[in-house]
């Protein structure tokens, strides 16, 4: 007799139970890349709510806009400019620009005729000297503007008596003067300075 039980077909044997082996958890990858992923995921996110802070900031600053309203027949358009105005503007800015430049002389008052004659009126610039006619109270003459001239200069004596002014105007500046009796001069003069303006 042995100690060996019977065999039955499909039969195998005494069976150990099955154990699970123990779960150890992996250590986080400490690789060269994993701290470059986590820090561009915190700027993407960053850089998406700076994109919608602007895009929010500019549609409200287009909305707070006063808008104007021109009217076109008997209905006013809102929201339309008008140029008319800024475009009148430019044109006489330009047209001023274009202007050839021009120094204004001119002598006013009375100056009865004297032994030596009447008003003796020399005017001009550093370059350029002319003797002027004195009519009915008045002398006016122009000379066109020289780029580089160091003054521009009307002298009127009187011829023993009389009361007179007189002014020269370059560039929109005007420097005058008065005479009054005797062979009294008036003398008026605009110089150029370092800057190109006059005085």
């Amino acid at each position: 007799m042995s100690n060996q039980q019977p065999q039955h077909p499909g039969w195998v044997g005494p069976q150990q139970p099955y154990r699970q082996p123990p779960f150890l958890p992996q250590p986080p990858k400490k690789g060269p890349g994993a701290g470059k992923i986590i820090g561009l995921g915190c700027l993407g996110l960053i850089g998406v709510a700076v994109v919608l802070g602007i895009a929010t900031a500019s549609v409200g600053g287009s909305a707070s806009k006063p808008t104007s309203t021109t009217t076109t027949g008997n209905r006013a358009v809102a929201g339309a400019k008008d140029d008319s105005k800024e475009a009148g503007d430019e044109r006489a800015v330009d047209k001023k620009a274009d202007a050839p430049k021009t120094v204004v002389f001119k002598v006013w008052g009375t100056a009865p005729a004297g032994v030596l004659g009447g008003l003796d009126i020399t005017y001009g610039s550093d370059s350029d000297t002319r003797q002027g006619v004195f009519r009915d109270g008045r002398f006016e003459a122009t000379l066109p503007f020289k780029k580089g001239a160091m003054y521009y200069t009307l002298n009127a004596q009187l011829q023993g008596s009389g009361d007179i002014n007189c002014s020269v105007t370059v560039d929109g500046q005007t420097k005058s003067a008065h005479a009054s009796g005797g062979y009294n001069i008036c003398d008026a003069q605009l110089s150029s300075d370092f800057t190109g303006g006059w005085r």
